[in-house]
């Protein structure tokens, strides 16, 4: 028997959201240059702090938001691909969905290295924070990549939206509304929640990581 559940806590729900909202800003602010590059660069950190939250909340989270427990092995994959698992064992992520979120964390955690190192290729006052530990050349090579791998990121942003839809209107899941109010009508038990401990120690990690960048920033 069908049963509406909690799928995703508010820690992850809140992480997607303003992972959204934080990289439109970011793309806003990269275009417009200027003063908006200064924005820009504090958006960084927050986008840097969202990630080591969330690389943190996959280690301490809830069943749904544990890597060890949405990452599955190949076999697991093509299992799912020919539709042989269970709807029990669909609670959170997808085996393909799972593979999408490590892709496009990995690329995150890229994207925001090579800005934290880049040089300001005008003045140098918007360099990345950590852009005096590098050599100039080394500066300049990171805002080469970092300008040029956001094509990547928007093109695997752009492959995940798509793939939300396509299980919208052709397979008629909906992804969206559970990533929003966090419940989902499904035939298994409830995943267990992560408590306040687990919370609390990924944002002082998070933390603890971004006031660190800040006072090395020179």
């Amino acid at each position: 028997m069908k049963q509406k559940i909690k799928v995703w806590d508010a820690p992850t729900r809140l992480f997607h959201w303003l992972l959204v909202l934080l990289m439109g800003f970011m793309w806003y602010s990269a275009t417009r240059g200027g003063d908006m590059l200064v924005w820009h660069l504090r958006s960084g950190l927050l986008m840097l702090a969202l990630v080591v939250f969330r690389l943190c909340w996959g280690i301490w989270g809830s069943d749904t938001a544990k890597f060890s427990r949405f990452v599955r092995p190949f076999s697991e994959i093509r299992r799912y691909t020919q539709g042989q698992m269970s709807e029990g064992e669909l609670v959170g992520h997808n085996p393909l969905g799972a593979l999408m979120v490590i892709v496009l964390l990995a690329a995150l955690v890229f994207q925001t290295a090579t800005g934290l190192f880049a040089a300001d290729e005008n003045t140098f006052t918007n360099s990345g924070f950590l852009n005096h530990l590098v050599s100039e050349h080394a500066g300049t090579l990171a805002r080469k990549i970092h300008v040029n791998f956001f094509n990547i990121l928007a093109v695997l942003a752009g492959v995940h939206i798509a793939a939300v839809l396509l299980y919208r209107f052709v397979k008629k899941q909906d992804l969206i509304t559970p990533m929003i109010n966090g419940f989902k009508t499904i035939d298994a038990k409830q995943p267990k929640l992560a408590g306040v401990g687990q919370l609390l120690a990924a944002l002082l990690v998070a933390i603890a990581l971004v006031c660190a960048i800040w006072m090395l920033r020179g």
